[in-house]
C-alpha cells in the first residue's frame, strides 16, 4: 500500500530525471531479511569497485541504501539502512525474519509528472523526514526511486556552495563512541538518537583539559555490511571495523569543499574539528542539501542585498545575474516577499 502525495509545482526548475534510479532493488514480502541484507551489501560493493565514478555509478548509492517490497507490481513497503540499524539495536534475528514483517509502510510516492525540480523533492524529504521517495506514473506503476544520494550528485551550483561555510550547516552536538565500544552499542546509539553514524574518539589530557580526538567513524552502511558478513556485533569493537583515518573539515571551509570531498570519497558525512581538536562537529549530505531549501536561499539573497547596498552597489542587477546564471534559483522565488516565502508550499 502507498500514500500518494500531490504537488502543485510551478517553479520551472530543472527536472529530476537524472536523479531517478529506474532499477531499484526489489524484493517480495516473503524474502528473508538475511537475503535482503546480502543484496543491499552486494550492490554497495559493486558501487565501491567502480574505478571511474559517473552519474550512473552514483545511483548505486541510492540503490544499496534501500529495497522496495513489491508483489504483483504493487508497492507494499520499503526497507532502509536505518531500519536495519533499529532492528539490530533491538536484537531482531535476521535469519528468522521475513522482510514483509519489518518493512516500513505505507510508502510515500509521487507521480513523475508532478515532481519537476530538486526543491520539491528536498521539501518532501525534509517535511516527512525521509531519504527516499518512490516515483510512480499516472497508472500508479513504479518508475524508480529518488534519494538524497542521487540528488546530491546531480547538483553542481558551485557559486552557491562556495559562499556558504561548513559552520552554517554542521551539527556541533555529535554522538561519539570509543575504540573499545561494542558495535551493537553503536547501533543502539544510532537508533536512540536517530542518527546515521557514530564518531569514534580517543580521550587524552591537554594540560588541565580532557580532549576528544576523532579517530574513526561507523555508519549505517557499515552496519549493513557487518550484518551481511555475519559479524558478532556484541563481541566486535569499534576499533576493529571503523573507517579510519578520517578526513577532517574546518568550520571555515566552504560547502563546495565539503561537497567535493563527499563526491571524491563516496561518503555521506564528514567530521569537522576546530579549536585544536577540542570541538567536534559533523556535516551530512542532509545538512549540505538544506542550503537548497527555497527559504534558506531567500535568506542568502537578502544577506547579499544588504551587503551590496552597504557597499553602494546596485543589488538588483547583481542578484538577477546570480539567480539566473550562478545560483540557479527559480525565478518565481526571487520576487516573493517574506510573507510569501513563509507560506511557500511545494
Amino acid at each position: 500500500m502507498s500514500t500518494i502525495l500531490s504537488i502543485d509545482d510551478s517553479l520551472g526548475t530543472p527536472p529530476l530525471t537524472e536523479a531517478i534510479d529506474r532499477y531499484p532493488l526489489i524484493v517480495t514480502p516473503n524474502n528473508s531479511l538475511v537475503d535482503v541484507i546480502a543484496l543491499m551489501n552486494e550492490t554497495s560493493k559493486k558501487r565501491l569497485k567502480q574505478e571511474q565514478f559517473s552519474s550512473k555509478d552514483a545511483l548505486y548509492g541510492a540503490r544499496s541504501s534501500c529495497v522496495l517490497v513489491m508483489q504483483a507490481e504493487k508497492l507494499l513497503g520499503i526497507f532502509t539502512e536505518r531500519d536495519l540499524v533499529h532492528l539490530t539495536a533491538l536484537g531482531v534475528s535476521t535469519h528468522n525474519t521475513k522482510i514483509g514483517e519489518v518493512m516500513h509502510h505505507p510508502v510515500l510516492t509521487i507521480c513523475e509528472q508532478e515532481l519537476h525540480n530538486v526543491f520539491a523533492a528536498l521539501f518532501l524529504f525534509r517535511r516527512h523526514r525521509i531519504r527516499h521517495l518512490a516515483i510512480i506514473n499516472s497508472l500508479e506503476r513504479l518508475i524508480g526511486v529518488v534519494s538524497l544520494d542521487s540528488i546530491r550528485h546531480i547538483l553542481r551550483p558551485t557559486n552557491l556552495l562556495k559562499i556558504r561555510r561548513v559552520a552554517e550547516v554542521m551539527t556541533s552536538q555529535i554522538i561519539t563512541g570509543y575504540p573499545t565500544t561494542p558495535v551493537v552499542e553503536l547501533t543502539e546509539l544510532m537508533a536512540t538518537h536517530q542518527i546515521s553514524c557514530v564518531v569514534i574518539v580517543e580521550t587524552f589530557n591537554d594540560g588541565e583539559e580532557s580532549v576528544q580526538r576523532p579517530v574513526g567513524i561507523v555508519t549505517e552502511r557499515d552496519i549493513v555490511h557487518f550484518q551481511a558478513i555475519g559479524l558478532d556485533l556484541k563481541k566486535t569493537q569499534a576499533q576493529e571495523v571503523m573507517s579510519t583515518p578520517l578526513f577532517i573539515l574546518n568550520p571555515e571551509d566552504s560547502l563546495w569543499k565539503a561537497y567535493q570531498e563527499m563526491e571524491q570519497r563516496r561518503v555521506r558525512r564528514l567530521v569537522v574539528s576546530w579549536n585544536w581538536g577540542k570541538n567536534l562537529g559533523i556535516v551530512t549530505q542532509t545538512s549540505l542539501l538544506r542550503v537548497f531549501d527555497p527559504i534558506e536561499m531567500q535568506v542568502v539573497i537578502e544577506t547579499l542585498q544588504q551587503t551590496l547596498q552597504q557597499l553602494g552597489i546596485d543589488p538588483h542587477q547583481v542578484l538577477a545575474n546570480l539567480s539566473d546564471r550562478d545560483l540557479h534559483l527559480p525565478a518565481p522565488l526571487c520576487h516573493l516577499n517574506d510573507a510569501e516565502m513563509l507560506n511557500f508550499k511545494v
